[in-house]
């Protein structure tokens, strides 16, 4: 199944599968929302999904997707190649994580690799996402700090982390600045990758 907001990009990764031996496109999907129905519904064995949609992203879909369709395998395909963006994925799940100007036979490959399990990886991403990370002493966050950077790694705003605590937006924001301080850091995104890196999440 596929899944991204343009239907140029839909149309021609589907044109690229389906002349494939042993690939079959049993879906499209707009948006991560319509992914999730879509996926639910007809259970493919592969969801090619788009990194930065309207709405729910594709981080967030995926942990959807993955929840409600456990043996669904899902590969994000994005022109985007940012770290954090590659932690979030594979954090959330991800069997893979494909550049969109992969050539016609990595994208089949990596279809055909993420059916029998295996991780599939741009080889330019592959250094990024397994570079030597620098020791560092943990810094201790409070398992509430944990707990609200854990779902800002799925992608919920401040408001949804909320509402799925029962705190206010203002005590979300407090925790995260409070994170921000002890791990040496100013944005959401890299108080994420930081607590990945050194094990605190």
């Amino acid at each position: 199944m596929l899944a991204d907001d343009h239907p140029v990009v839909r149309e021609g990764l589907s044109a690229m599968l389906e002349s494939a031996e042993g690939i079959s496109v049993v879906g499209q999907a707009g948006s991560g929302e319509e992914a999730v129905v879509q996926a639910t519904a007809l259970r493919p064995d592969i969801v090619l999904l788009d990194l930065r949609m309207g709405g729910m992203d594709g981080v967030a879909a995926t942990g959807h997707i993955l929840r409600d369709c456990p043996g669904t395998k899902v590969v994000i395909v994005t022109t985007y190649e940012d770290d954090a963006d590659i932690l979030r994925a594979v954090e959330a799940g991800a069997a893979g994580y494909l550049l969109k100007g992969s050539s016609r036979q990595e994208l089949i490959d990596a279809v055909h690799s993420a059916a029998r399990g295996e991780t599939v990886l741009t080889p330019s991403l592959a250094g990024k996402l397994f570079r030597p990370r620098t020791v560092v002493e943990p810094v201790p966050l409070s398992g509430r700090e944990r707990e609200v950077l854990g779902l800002v790694s799925q992608g919920l705003t401040n408001s949804e982390i909320g509402t799925r605590l029962f705190i206010s937006e203002a005590t979300v924001k407090t925790h995260l600045l409070r994170s921000f301080k002890k791990l040496g850091v100013s944005d959401r995104t890299a108080a994420v990758m930081t607590a990945l890196e050194r094990g605190l999440l």
